[in-house]
């Protein structure tokens, strides 16, 4: 798939099938965010694949939503601040970029693959940490729910994706 296309077809996901994901596929995925840059390649990012029930259920507490339980994997992407690199000038930390940069590989691989994600930030952090029981180094960044589309929609059919216009973002100098 062209990257022009899977930029056009990744979309939010809050249905899913109860078909499973096998190992394979989670390996690609992985593999996928693997491959993100990141700052001074520090890689600072660690990844926790809940397939579980139990596991299932606390990450769902964090997140409670009625659309959240319906995925059957769940991955927690978290940034290692121990690890991540600091700018010198002012010491800003860029461990959340580099997670957002391996997520967002993830997501793309998940969607060439016929996975539907998406990103969940507005979780209770302290219950995921608890469900985790995270290490105070690790920040978690994005719950990305994964599973198969329960339904799919040909993009021939659906609105196109809101976005601002070049213009509205830019400035040239």
């Amino acid at each position: 798939m062209s990257i022009d296309k899977l930029f056009l077809e990744r979309k939010s996901v809050r249905s899913f099938s109860n078909k499973e994901i096998n190992k394979e596929t989670i390996s690609e995925l992985l593999n996928a965010a693997r491959l993100a840059p990141s700052a001074v390649n520090y890689q600072p990012w660690r990844f926790f694949i809940c397939t579980t029930d139990d596991m299932k259920q606390r990450i769902v507490e964090s997140y409670p939503r009625k659309w959240f339980k319906s995925a059957p994997l769940y991955i927690v992407a978290c940034a290692d601040k121990s690890q991540s690199w600091k700018r010198g000038a002012d010491n800003k930390d860029h461990g959340n970029i580099d997670v957002a940069i391996a997520v967002t590989h993830l997501m793309l691989k998940a969607t060439e693959l016929g996975l539907g994600t998406c990103w969940v930030c507005n979780f209770d952090a302290t219950i995921l940490n608890d469900a985790l029981n995270l290490d105070s180094v690790l920040e978690p960044v994005a719950i990305i729910p994964i599973g198969y589309p329960s339904e799919t929609i040909s993009t021939e059919t659906e609105q196109p994706k809101k976005r601002k216009s070049i213009d509205e973002f830019t400035e040239w100098m």
